[in-house]
């Protein structure tokens, strides 16, 4: 009988939900340099694929993306959103996979919280806290 190891829900995850994310991440970056979906609104724009995150069974992915300059974000991910099918048969081709996982499409909204972070901590009042 094969071991089974409890889900644990709220973990972190496994090593291979961060192994096969980043083989997702990679081939969705190469697709999108590439500009090799078909859609108007993706071919003016470079996409920066900061990270994909996949679900414990590996049937669900969710790419955080951002455009280069974060002009546009909403728009972007839309339409990556509209052209999900065709990214995920070119994705599918390029990894090595029993099943291919749905793909979602989010902002990555990290750069904005680094940089809020930043000006909270260039705050005077803050600086003023280190000081002593």
């Amino acid at each position: 009988m094969a071991k089974t190891r409890p889900i644990a829900s709220g973990g972190a995850p496994s090593q291979r939900q961060l192994r096969v994310g980043e083989v997702i991440r990679r081939a969705l970056a190469e697709i999108l340099q590439r500009g090799e979906v078909h859609d108007p609104d993706l071919a003016r724009v470079s996409v920066t694929v900061a990270e994909v995150k996949v679900s414990p069974d590996l049937r669900h992915a969710t790419a955080f993306v951002l455009p280069l300059g974060g002009v546009n974000t909403a728009e972007v991910v839309r339409a990556l959103g509209r052209n999900r099918a065709e990214i995920r048969r070119l994705v599918t081709d390029r990894i090595d996979l029993r099943f291919s996982p749905e793909l979602s499409f989010q902002a990555d909204t990290r750069f904005d919280q680094m940089d809020r972070t930043r000006e909270v901590l260039r705050s005077p009042d803050v600086r003023r806290d280190l000081e002593d």
